[in-house]
């Protein structure tokens, strides 16, 4: 079967590095503001703070497409980690301790930290411009 959706692979990837970057910032604003679900926030100076502040981070920069290669590979660190020491010891199965979305996020990140940015991002955005920039050095100078 072709794939009918193809021609659309890079507005789906961007679209995917959006969502994936938005809900993954949102884990890190729950731990760092309390919002959404009004809960409690974490110390910022505690394993949580820093998972908080490269969720919060990360996750931004991820669905902006500003340096996504390493804040998506930090991301799927961060998300290993969290699997083996906060689900890993309680069952030998993601399905059975609850890990399977610290594995998702894990190895999409891990794409992402290989593909890069892609279209619609502040890094393509950066690059355009930059090489416009040079070409109309190079034309006029």
């Amino acid at each position: 079967m072709d794939r009918f959706l193809g021609k659309f692979s890079p507005h789906l990837y961007a679209i995917l590095r959006f969502v994936a970057g938005i809900l993954f910032a949102m884990h890190g604003t729950q731990k760092l503001f309390g919002w959404p679900g009004g809960g409690d926030t974490v110390e910022l100076a505690s394993q949580m703070g820093l998972a908080g502040i490269i969720e919060f981070v990360g996750g931004l920069m991820i669905a902006f497409g500003f340096l996504t290669s390493w804040a998506a590979f930090i991301a799927s660190g961060q998300m290993a980690f969290a699997y083996f020491i906060a689900h890993a010891p309680q069952a030998p199965w993601p399905i059975l301790n609850k890990g399977e979305l610290s594995v998702l996020y894990c190895f999409l990140f891990l794409y992402m930290a290989a593909r890069g940015s892609g279209i619609w991002s502040v890094d393509e955005a950066i690059g355009k411009r930059s090489k416009a920039g040079f070409a109309a050095d190079r034309r006029y100078g």
